[in-house]
């Protein structure tokens, strides 16, 4: 069970590495893949950093926390794609559905998920006194 979790959380990870290295390379392509276009250079700027910076979080919290099997380095990723899932929630309520809208959220719910049962079962280091 444990490998197995660490095998699908470490894949997660490199999803999300591959994901935030094309922000960081090609900001501009990498966003119209999320529905976002880049209308300036501030626009730009904004999806290099701030999308590299979500993903580059994420991936590097749970390859460290799945390859050390520690659940406590995994809550930065869970609670990335806890809130990117609330938020989308919100915005399928308040604007209702749009084409595609059930991938972004599976994959998040993916995470959520997988990171939350990584939690449980590997628990937090003993710390001695």
């Amino acid at each position: 069970m444990h490998v197995i979790l660490s095998a699908i959380i470490l894949g997660l990870a490199i999803i999300d590495l591959v994901i935030g290295t094309g922000f960081f390379v090609n900001p501009a392509n990498s966003g119209e893949d999320f529905g976002l276009s880049v209308a300036s250079t501030h626009g730009s700027s904004t999806l290099r950093g701030d999308m590299t910076a979500f993903f580059y979080v994420s991936a590097l919290s749970m390859g460290w926390g799945a390859w050390r099997r520690r659940g406590d380095v995994l809550l930065p990723a869970l609670g990335l794609f806890t809130i990117a899932f609330v938020g989308r929630a919100v915005n399928l309520v308040a604007e209702g559905p749009y084409d595609g809208w059930i991938v972004p959220m599976a994959v998040e719910a993916l995470h959520i998920i997988v990171i939350s049962l990584a939690i449980r079962a590997w628990g937090w280091p003993v710390r001695s006194a």
